[in-house]
C-alpha cells in the first residue's frame, strides 16, 4: 500500500504536515476529507519504493534519524504493546507521534508491511540503516516467546547505555585532541612569527647563524608562503582517509590503529569489551541462543 505526504489545512486554518498510506491518491484524498482537513498538497512518498516498484529499506544521505529517536521509539512501542494495544495499533500512534519525518515515514512502512501480513521481524529488517542485526534478532526473540514488550523495553535499555558509552568516549577525547589543537596552532603562531621577529636580530648583528635555526627560517617562508597548500592538502589526506576507512581493508587497519594508539587504544578497548557485555547480556536476556 502506497505512503502519501500531504499538506492540509485543518478546521481552524492551521497549516499541518502529516503521512498516511492508502491505495491510491482518491482514497487519501477521502481520509483527509472525512477527517475534516482541507487539503492543499498530495504526493507519494518515493521513500517507500524504487523505479523498480522494489522496497527500498536504505535512508537518503540528507535523512538523519538519531539514535536517541530510536530509542524513545522503541520504548514507546514497548508501553503500548504492554498496554495490550495491538500491534497495528501500536504503530499508527507512533506515526501520529513522531516529530521526525524520515522515521515517520519508517514506521508507516513498518505499519503497512505489518498489515500486509509480514511480522515486526520482517518488517524491520526492510530499513537495516536505522535497525541493526542485534535490533532485529531480539525482536525476532521477542516474537517467538510471545514478550515483544519485554523485549523492546531491553532494548531501549540497551540503546540508551550505547549512547552512554559513546558520550564517555567523546568526553575522554576531547581533551587531548583539544590540547593537540592548541599545540600545533602555537607552534605554527611561534615558527611563522616569533622565529623571524628574533631571528633579525641576530642578522642585523651579522652573526652566523646556526643551522638548526636556518631551517626553523626556512620552515616558516614555506608556510607563510604554502599555508593555503597545507590547508588543501589536510582536507584532501581527511576525504582519502574516510573514503580508504570505508574499505573492508582499510576498516580493519584503521580499527588496528586506533587499538595500538598509546593514548586512545586503552580507552577504546574498555568501550568494546563494556559494549560486548552489554550486547550478549541482552541477547541472552532476550531469548537469543
Amino acid at each position: 500500500m502506497p505512503v502519501y505526504e500531504y499538506k492540509a489545512l485543518d478546521k481552524k486554518g492551521k497549516n499541518i504536515k502529516g503521512i498516511l498510506d492508502a491505495t491510491s491518491e482518491s482514497q487519501a484524498r477521502s481520509k483527509l476529507r472525512t477527517s475534516g482537513q482541507y487539503l492543499v498538497s498530495i504526493r507519494e512518498s518515493r521513500s517507500r519504493s524504487g523505479p523498480t516498484g522494489k522496497k527500498v529499506g536504505g535512508i537518503g544521505l540528507f535523512e538523519r534519524v538519531k539514535p536517541e529517536e530510536i530509542s524513545v521509539m522503541t520504548r514507546q512501542l514497548a508501553t503500548l504493546l504492554g498496554a495490550a494495544i495491538p500491534l497495528v495499533q501500536a504503530l499508527n500512534s507512533l506515526v501520529d507521534q513522531t516529530r521526525n519525518s524520515t522515521l515517520k515515514k519508517v514506521i508507516a512502512q513498518i505499519k503497512e508491511s505489518v498489515n500486509e501480513g509480514n511480522t515486526l521481524t520482517q518488517a524491520i529488517g526492510e530499513h537495516p540503516k536505522l535497525f541493526s542485526s542485534i535490533y532485529v534478532n531480539m525482536v525476532r526473540a521477542g516474537e517467538a516467546s510471545g514478550s515483544l514488550d519485554v523485549v523492546l523495553e531491553k532494548l531501549a535499555d540497551f540503546a540508551e547505555k550505547q549512547e552512554a558509552l559513546k558520550g564517555r568516549l567523546r568526553a575522554a577525547l576531547i581533551y587531548p585532541i583539544f590540547m593537540a589543537f592548541i599545540g600545533t596552532a602555537i607552534l605554527f603562531v611561534l615558527i611563522t612569527y616569533i622565529v623571524p621577529n628574533i631571528t633579525q636580530v641576530f642578522n642585523e648583528m651579522d652573526k652566523v647563524l646556526p643551522g638548526p635555526t636556518l631551517f626553523l627560517l626556512g620552515l616558516s617562508d614555506f608556510l607563510k608562503r604554502y599555508w593555503w597548500g597545507l590547508l588543501i592538502g589536510a582536507a584532501g589526506a581527511v576525504i582519502g582517509i574516510r573514503w580508504f576507512v570505508e574499505k573492508p581493508y582499510g576498516r580493519n587497519l584503521w580499527d588496528l590503529v586506533k587499538l595500538k594508539s598509546p593514548v586512545i587504544g586503552p580507552v577504546i578497548r574498555k568501550v568494546i569489551l563494556a559494549r560486548f557485555a552489554s550486547t550478549l547480556g541482552s541477547l541472552l536476556g532476550s531469548g537469543v541462543e
